[in-house]
């Protein structure tokens, strides 16, 4: 069971190391898109596009990248107790914790989930079943949701990194919950 466990934990690592390195850079396609934006309403016709696809860029940028920050252990913790506690006992909150984190973002990924089927044109109750269907080819997708700007774009792609995302976040929290189970059996430092 260890050895399972281990190898869960390095694997899923790796995957949310290599995705939250990519998502980094993110942050410099958003500044182009902020800049470019700038630029055009200043000396050019303003492009329509530039908040709308800002803000997409920004939801990736955050959704993918938290995995990553899961792992690295910089998410945001109250340290005033938690600080001064032995690894053990620190191990028994997180184990705690992340059983509450899980929850909820399985929570997030349902909803995700229901959403991404709406705007693929599914409007019935078993959003989880179409969107197998979809990815099977035993179900049609119907009328696409656009966004209601001047721009209309298509709101799927974006609902798809979500359902990624969380899905990721997900695993990583199952990662850091082994690891915690190894620290309480004295295996892991």
């Amino acid at each position: 069971m260890t050895g399972l466990m281990r190898g869960y934990i390095r694997s899923v690592d790796a995957v949310n190391l290599r995705i939250g390195r990519i998502a980094m850079y993110g942050i410099f396609a958003l500044m182009g898109i902020l800049l470019y934006s700038s630029v055009s309403k200043t000396f050019f016709l303003p492009a329509l596009w530039t908040l709308e696809m800002a803000q997409f860029v920004m939801v990736g940028y955050y959704i993918l990248g938290g995995p990553y920050s899961i792992q690295l252990g910089s998410n945001v913790r109250m340290d005033l107790l938690y600080g001064n506690w032995s690894v053990r006992r620190k191990a028994w909150f997180d184990l705690l914790t992340v059983c509450l984190l899980i929850f909820y973002l399985c929570v997030l990924l349902y909803g995700a989930i229901s959403s991404t089927a709406y705007s693929l044109g599914y409007w019935k109750s078993e959003p989880i079943s179409y969107l197998f269907g979809v990815l099977t080819g035993t179900e049609e997708v119907g009328r696409l949701e656009q966004s209601s700007s001047a721009w209309r774009p298509y709101m799927w792609p974006i609902k798809v990194v979500m359902i990624v995302g969380f899905f990721l976040m997900i695993l990583q929290c199952l990662s850091e919950f082994f690891k915690d189970v190894l620290r309480l059996k004295g295996e892991l430092a």
